[in-house]
């Protein structure tokens, strides 16, 4: 458990460095404006060398939208109706335009998402894990750009081995364990966080659909 809440401290630490520089947003005038209800998250675009990032990225993406008050079309869904109209490789989604996309699902919006950085790098006595990611969200109707950002997290473990040879053998331990099993989902978690609720600011405005907190 403490080792847990040290990962906690530690990423948000981290957040807070590289997610508050990262992101390059234009104004909210043109989101505001669109007012759009609804967000079709279409298949991510992969620039990393892990096969499965595509998948395990865009299964975070939903909860958050709906949280920000968005009707998500269903994930699932949404791929296999593009498989079937030609589009299954995502980056012919991605070089579709945004009308045509939404137009299948009668959208109001289309969310992009390119995954940069999905890596484990080892360095024998610590392994850092990076997620880095692009967003941006067109208009449904005319393809314009109404917002974008981008968000980067880094997590080292707490090597707490000590000093000394079995120190340094406890720290190469834990770098070859994060190297071999590295967990991006929290990461992932942490980059939409970061992306996409930091408003007012960065983040993208509430939709329609958020839930008002009753008073106490």
């Amino acid at each position: 458990m403490k080792s847990f809440y040290s990962y906690i401290i530690l990423l948000i630490f981290i957040t807070a460095l590289s997610g508050c520089a990262a992101p390059n947003v234009s104004t909210h005038d043109k989101f505001l404006s669109a007012a759009p209800r609804s967000i079709l998250v279409v298949p991510v675009v992969n620039k990393s060398v892990e096969v499965t990032a595509a998948d395990y990225m865009l299964s975070t993406v939903s909860i958050p939208l709906a949280e920000r008050g968005f009707y998500v079309f269903p994930i699932n869904l949404v791929k296999r109706v593009m498989e079937d109209d030609g589009l299954a490789d995502s980056s012919m989604v991605h070089a579709a335009s945004a009308s045509k996309l939404a137009s299948l699902f009668g959208a109001d919006a289309v969310l992009y998402i390119n995954i940069e950085r999905w890596d484990a790098q080892y360095m024998v006595f610590t392994t850092t894990v990076t997620v880095a990611l692009n967003y941006e969200i067109r208009d449904g109707k005319t393809d314009e750009v109404l917002w974008k950002n981008n968000a980067q997290i880094v997590y080292q473990p707490n090597n707490n081995g000590g000093g000394g040879i079995g120190g340094l053998i406890a720290n190469a331990i834990t770098a070859a364990v994060t190297k071999a099993a590295p967990n991006y989902m929290p990461l992932a978690h942490q980059a939409n966080a970061v992306a996409l609720y930091t408003y007012p600011g960065s983040g993208i405005p509430f939709g329609p659909y958020k839930i008002k907190e009753k008073p106490l």
